[in-house]
Parts: C-alpha cells; structure tokens; sequence
C-alpha cells in the first residue's frame, strides 16, 4: 500500500465524518423547529375560549 493511498483513504473518512456531523446538526435543527411549532400548536389549542352558552351540552336526553 503506497503513500497515497493511504492519505485518500484517510482523506475519506474525514469527509464523511464531517458530512455526518453536519447531517447530524441540520436534523437535530429541524427536530428544534418541529417542536416548537408542535408547542405552539399546544398552546393555541389551549386558548381556544368556547363560545357555546353555559347550559349547552350539560343535560343528556336518555329517553330519546
């Protein structure tokens, strides 16, 4: 095995290791914004105010 090679295949692995890392850091960005979309997506559901009146939907007519 001559010089060269062994610095092209060392030269390889570098890449790909930067590659992974970087591949790595861009999925766990987007996993970051997911979750604070799905956060907002929370707390806007728990805002919503129901604007039915108080009485609606508290009496279940059983001898329909």
């Amino acid at each position: 095995m001559d010089v060269s090679s062994i610095v092209a295949v060392a030269t390889e692995l570098s890449q790909s290791r930067t590659a992974e890392a970087v591949q790595i850091a861009v999925l766990k960005k987007a996993m970051d914004i997911q979750g604070q979309g799905a956060m907002q997506l929370v707390e806007a559901a728990a805002q919503v105010i129901s604007s039915n009146p108080p009485n609606l939907g508290t009496r279940i007519d059983t001898f329909a």
